[in-house]
């Protein structure tokens, strides 16, 4: 179940990281509308709240996701890797009893969930978001732009 769970967030993760990659030299306080995030808070709360959903899981509790997340690094595509190797630190130390715990978000969410669907909720935020990410690559001039899914 890990190495599925773990394939299927980085076949997304893969083309956050292309589009990072992309856009690292642009305006990081670009946003296409103002409602919207920056450039480099929305890349930043996509990087966070993956790794934020996974830590709930091996917690057992919300307590991760009221913790900060310490930003120390400024180049958003090597906050991106490190990130992304954090959470997948995380999903491959996952139990079957982690994945399967019931996990109380009322306070936060209105729900309880087990602790694999949370992690599926954390990629479909992710790639809710990788949506967002594609447009602004787009309106900053990016043309040469991935498919939204890699496969290995």
């Amino acid at each position: 179940m890990n190495a599925k769970l773990i394939n299927h967030f980085l076949s997304h993760r893969a083309v956050t990281l292309e589009l990072i990659s992309k856009m690292q030299h642009d305006n990081p306080e670009f946003k296409p509308a103002e409602t919207s995030m920056t450039t480099e808070k929305l890349i930043t709360h996509m990087l966070t709240s993956m790794y934020k959903f996974t830590a709930v899981v091996k917690a057992g509790n919300a307590q991760p996701l009221m913790q900060e997340a310490e930003i120390a690094e400024t180049n958003l595509l090597k906050l991106a890797e490190a990130y992304t190797e954090k959470t997948v630190q995380i999903l491959e130390s996952l139990t079957d009893e982690d994945l399967n715990q019931v996990i109380d978000l009322k306070d936060i969410f209105g729900f309880s969930v087990p602790g694999s669907a949370l992690i599926k909720m954390g990629i479909e935020h992710e790639v809710n978001h990788k949506g967002n990410l594609f447009v602004y690559a787009r309106m900053l001039g990016h043309t040469d732009l991935p498919m939204y899914v890699k496969k290995s």
